[in-house]
């Protein structure tokens, strides 16, 4: 295996952990497989197969961190590659701690509550409102917020079932909501974890219990950032662009993103990455305008038909 494969297949810096993320798994991937792969290492304690847009990803955890660190270490020095169905598979440390089984009823009483906001965007609500609406019920210690979804960490199950029964089904009242937005319905079910684990107090996340714990200043900044008419933040703009790259079929590379993007100006630099799974790249553009210009004409467009998207 050549030394860009092998460094393609595996990522150094992360922190170790005992859930293993797999990238690039055969369509269909079952846990069987995941778990044949993995077995020699460790016990295999839990699977989450088929994640992600095209569903070749999945999280392995192992019983103890030491079996993962030895499979993670065994083929970065291994000159053959993990494989599942003789395709290559990219291995790396998950940020997760645990695997927490997402096909459960939610019924299970705890002291976590899993909240899906209907009816909104992304931002309309903000931590703020939907913390004095579930103070009603008992003390908050945390809350962690996933775009439409929040999680809040009550002391005990009985404070969390009584906010449950209140408000599952109901609407935020409408005079917290802005303008923009009409009305919204909460669905609400248990989370199968007990301790939410919140790094940064920001617009996002916080720990009321922690009084201490530092402010991440860059997400309140965007917290901050001016409204449009339509309610949106507006996004500030910038000579460099970030486009993500959607239904690919054939390889990215630096030349056919240069081609597409020069078509508007001098590009002055472009930076492929993958994260979260997903194709991205950077765009440098020599000012402003030609930024903007080129992403009003490029932006949910089609390289090829059938190829690939940028948002």
């Amino acid at each position: 295996m050549s030394s860009s494969n092998h460094q393609q297949q595996f990522r150094y810096t992360q922190t170790p952990s005992k859930v293993l993320h797999f990238r690039n798994l055969p369509w269909e991937c079952s846990d069987e497989e995941l778990a044949d792969i993995c077995s020699p290492f460790g016990k295999v304690m839990n699977t989450k197969c088929n994640v992600g847009a095209n569903r070749n990803q999945a999280f392995v955890e192992f019983a103890d961190l030491n079996q993962a660190i030895s499979m993670v270490s065994y083929y970065a020095s291994s000159s053959e590659p993990a494989q599942v169905r003789g395709k290559t598979v990219y291995i790396q440390y998950s940020n997760r701690h645990e695997i927490v089984n997402s096909k459960g009823p939610g019924d299970v009483p705890g002291n976590v509550l899993l909240v899906t906001i209907e009816g909104v965007e992304a931002g309309d609500v903000s931590i703020d409102v939907i913390h004095l609406v579930f103070s009603a019920f008992g003390f908050v210690h945390k809350i962690a917020t996933f775009e439409k979804t929040a999680g809040f960490q009550y002391t005990d199950a009985e404070t969390a079932a009584s906010a449950r029964n209140a408000l599952d089904g109901r609407s935020i009242p409408r005079y917290l909501l802005p303008e923009n937005v009409g009305s919204c319905n909460l669905r609400i079910s248990y989370s199968a974890h007990r301790d939410l684990n919140i790094k940064f107090q920001s617009n996002r996340s916080r720990d009321y219990t922690n009084p201490m714990l530092p402010v991440n200043q860059t997400a309140i900044d965007i917290a901050l950032q001016p409204v449009g008419p339509d309610g949106k933040r507006k996004e500030p703009e910038s000579n460099v662009l970030l486009a993500l790259v959607e239904n690919m079929q054939y390889a990215v590379t630096v030349d056919v993103l240069h081609t597409v993007f020069s078509a508007f100006g001098t590009v002055q630099k472009i930076a492929i990455f993958e994260k979260n799974g997903q194709t991205q790249a950077l765009i440098q553009y020599p000012d402003v305008t030609v930024a903007t210009a080129a992403k009003e004409a490029l932006e949910g467009h089609c390289i090829y038909d059938g190829g690939y998207c940028f948002q």
